[in-house]
Order: structure tokens, then sequence, then C-alpha cells
């Protein structure tokens, strides 16, 4: 997860332990996963816009996160009202939209911004150079560790030589199109992409030995567990659980999506 720009801060969030950050998303991530009502959903969104808000994440980068993963979603708001069976409620030519199929697609959106925002608020507020450290310090198997740190570390930097590699292309007055010459151009752009991480892999992996790295990640500042992080995930789990009771409550006494 990028460093930027959410790992850079002094909330109450970032000085929380990345551990307990990192279990209470999972947590808070699979349980709001299987809600199943429009009020857990509304509220499980007020947590994650809480958590938000108290990590005090840049409004432009969350909104941007949010309009990208909004952008797929609008899919669901054109598919599931006119293919989920119920009540029509919308009559469009030879098509009906249903009342159960737009509950649905609320509901999703609800879920899913409310997952997201759990995300950035506690997990992209993780730097890079503390997460491989925390994934194992809860026991993570060191090989994923190290995949893990490892791809979000040198993605970057592959993104940014085939930037410099298309920016090459376009000072050269490449203009894409559907012919031969621009496949053949961008073969040729992804070949020498490949080849130029294989030869950076490849000098990772001799300096890492050279610095005699086992596959185990050591830290100078280790993790130490204060009475303020067990008060944020008390804080956190106490409203975990009323967003549950009033999902229980909604399922007992409202209609299933509603």
């Amino acid at each position: 997860m990028d460093d930027t720009p959410f790992s850079s801060g002094q909330s109450l969030i970032h000085r929380t332990d990345p551990r307990i950050r990192l279990v209470l998303c999972l947590l808070l991530a699979f349980g709001m996963a299987g809600l199943t009502t429009l009020t857990g959903g509304v509220a499980a969104l007020i947590l994650g816009a809480g958590l938000a808000a108290s990590a005090k994440l840049p409004l432009w980068g969350t909104i941007k996160r949010l309009l990208l993963v909004n952008g797929f979603i609008a899919f669901l708001w054109i598919m599931l009202p006119l293919s989920a069976p119920g009540e029509a409620v919308l009559l469009l030519g030879p098509f009906q939209a249903t009342r159960e199929g737009i509950v649905l697609a609320g509901l999703i959106t609800l879920k899913g911004n409310a997952i997201l925002l759990c995300l950035m608020a506690l997990v992209a507020t993780i730097p890079l150079t503390d997460m491989g450290q925390t994934l194992a310090s809860l026991r993570v198997p060191d090989k994923f560790t190290l995949m893990f740190v490892l791809c979000n570390r040198y993605l970057h930097l592959i993104r940014e030589e085939y930037g410099r590699l298309a920016a090459a292309a376009r000072i050269r007055c490449f203009r894409p199109g559907t012919n031969r010459h621009t496949y053949r151009t961008y073969g040729y752009l992804l070949g020498m992409l490949l080849v130029g991480s294989y030869e950076r892999g490849k000098r990772v992996h001799q300096a890492m030995r050279l610095r005699a790295f086992q596959g185990r990640f050591h830290s100078l500042h280790p993790f130490a567990m204060r009475g303020r992080d067990l008060g944020v995930a008390l804080g956190i789990a106490l409203y975990a659980l009323g967003l549950f009771l009033v999902e229980w409550y909604a399922r007992g006494h409202l209609a299933p999506l509603g």
C-alpha cells in the first residue's frame, strides 16, 4: 500500500499499534461483508467515516479512491435492478427494475464504501516500513510477508519505469492506434519492461544476500502495546458490537435487505 498520502500523520489512529489496526480492520471487513440490511449498512458507513475522520485522511485522496471503487459499483446499479427477481417498480421498455435489485445495489454500495474507508483509515495509515514487521509479529508466514513487501515496493518502481518508456515513445512521435505498428510498439515496450524488471530483481537479490538477509524482517524499533492502543481497540470494538446489534435488530424487525 502506497505510503503517501495516508501513512504520514499524527492522529490517534496513526499512533495506535499497527498490529491492533490490522487485526481490527480484518475483523471489521469480514463482519461488514456479512451485513444483510440497509440499516446495518448505514451504521457500517458511519463507522467507516468516523474512522477516516479520526485518522485525518486527506480529503481529496480519500475522494479519489472512493470514486474509483464506486465507478465499478455503478455497473451493479445498472445490472442488479434489471436482473434480480422481485417486485417491479420501474419499466424500461422490455426491461423492469425490481425493488429487491435496487435495495441490493444500495446495500453493496454502503458496505463497499464502509470497508474501503476502514481499510484507508486503519491499514493505509501503516507505513510500508512497518507493514513487514506487523505481518511478522502476527505470525504471518515469512515468505508471504516478504512477497507482499517487495511487490508493494517494486510495483511502484515498475510503474515509474513504464512511465519513462511511454514518455520516450511519445517524444518519438508515437501515437497509439489500432494498427500493427501500435501492437508491435507495445510489445517492444512490455518486453523492455520485463527485461528491466528481471535485471532489477537480480540486483536486489544480490544486494540482499550481501547484507546477509535470511528471509525475516528485523527492526530496531519493536512494537510495544500501550494502554492507549487498548483504549482505541476497545472503542472500535464497542461500536462494532453496537453495529451488529443494530443489524440483528433490523433482521428481526424489518424486512430482509431493507
